[in-house]
């Protein structure tokens, strides 16, 4: 079976815990396997604007079965990924998106976050995913 509800919402939890302990209000995006939205939260006062960011970033980190950040240095000038992100609706290509994977190693989906600097969106999305082990 895939993710869960329950396991996202576990996962949602700790990503917000994170984001509360650094001070930053956060909108996290939790796909499964199939890239599906399975839950979502925008903390009180996040941004709007990152309402879609979060959703990208963990479908980028889905449909490429790697963190989101690591799509982006792949799509920089001169690499092999270049302007990868226009495609697919539109991509997110800087660290926040952060691929899911059960006891076994197979992925199940992913997390996106996104409010902070991409540093702390990464940061909160890898507590999130760390919840799943």
């Amino acid at each position: 079976m895939g993710l869960t509800l329950e396991q996202a919402e576990k996962l949602s939890e700790a990503a917000k815990a994170k984001a509360k302990e650094i001070g930053v209000p956060m909108n996290i995006a939790i796909v499964d396997e199939g890239a599906n939205l399975k839950s979502f939260h925008r903390m009180d006062n996040a941004w709007l604007g990152s309402i879609d960011i979060s959703v990208k970033k963990a479908k980028t980190a889905r449909f490429f079965d790697m963190n989101s950040g690591e799509i982006g240095k792949l799509s920089q000038p001169g690499q092999p990924l270049y302007n990868i992100e226009h495609s697919n609706g539109g991509l997110i290509t800087f660290p926040g998106g952060v691929v899911l994977k059960d006891g076994s190693g197979t992925i199940v989906g992913a997390i996106g976050v996104s409010g902070g600097s991409v540093e702390q969106d990464h940061e909160v999305a890898s507590a999130g995913a760390a919840a799943l082990a």
